[in-house]
């Protein structure tokens, strides 16, 4: 498996998550030619609607639609993210052959146990990463330490009030279409799916999915926003980066 550099690593628990957290701000980056890899640590087979195979279709779809580098699916069990010792040194390694600047992770506090877990895990996984006396191996090859400048965390299911938002007016369509891509999980006008109804398959679901951008969108005095939690204080260089 060929791992590809990137500017930035979007981790989430299960395929979908990522676009319903920051689709919007995931495709302003690759449309100003930011690298941009998708890690999902389970392929959500605990999932009441679909299948393994039919959500791996779905994300390759939302990856042409939101034009990451690449997408990569750990394999971890569903139901089961809890903070390991091997689970943590997988993403770790990742982080370390990826490269990447900047993290966007689940948040601490969610509704789903899941996203709970894999921010744990990928907070454990930035601080080992750049140990230099850790060794981590891929396809048996020694990996060389990295630790990322930034890591921040998007939002799910549980409202939280955002430490900082970035416009999406731009790219709220394009947000939106990576979502309905998961056909088998969400509400798509004018589709139908056979499959018991779940917390995100109603259409008004997909109703609180735009006001919650039109509502972070508000706060900033743009039509669609999406809202991000810090880890550690945002720090600038200037007064004038805010000009």
């Amino acid at each position: 498996m060929n791992i590809l550099e990137s500017d930035i690593i979007v981790f989430s628990a299960h395929p979908d998550d990522a676009e319903l957290g920051c689709g919007g701000v995931i495709k302003d980056c690759t449309n100003r030619g930011l690298r941009v890899t998708l890690i999902d640590a389970t392929k959500g087979e605990l999932g009441s609607r679909g299948s393994v195979e039919q959500r791996t279709i779905e994300s390759h779809n939302a990856d042409k639609v939101l034009g990451i580098h690449q997408r990569i699916n750990l394999g971890f069990e569903d139901g089961n993210l809890s903070i390991t010792s091997e689970y943590c040194d997988i993403v770790a390694t990742y982080i370390r052959l990826i490269k990447p600047k900047l993290i966007l992770l689940p948040p601490k506090f969610e509704r789903h146990p899941d996203h709970e877990g894999m921010h744990s895990i990928v907070r454990k996984a930035f601080f080992i990463s750049g140990l230099h006396s850790k060794s981590l191996k891929f396809n048996d090859n020694e990996t060389i330490p990295w630790r990322p400048h930034s890591l921040y965390s998007y939002i799910q299911a549980y409202h939280q009030e955002p430490d900082f938002i970035i416009n999406i007016t731009d790219t709220f369509s394009d947000k939106i279409a990576s979502i309905q891509c998961y056909e088998s999980q969400v509400h798509v006008p004018g589709k139908t799916f056979d499959g018991p109804d779940t917390f995100i398959s109603s259409s008004e679901f997909m109703d609180a999915v735009h006001a919650r951008a039109r509502y972070f969108g508000s706060m900033i005095g743009k039509k669609y926003g999406e809202g991000f939690l810090t880890i550690e204080s945002l720090g600038l260089s200037s007064l004038q980066q805010l000009l």
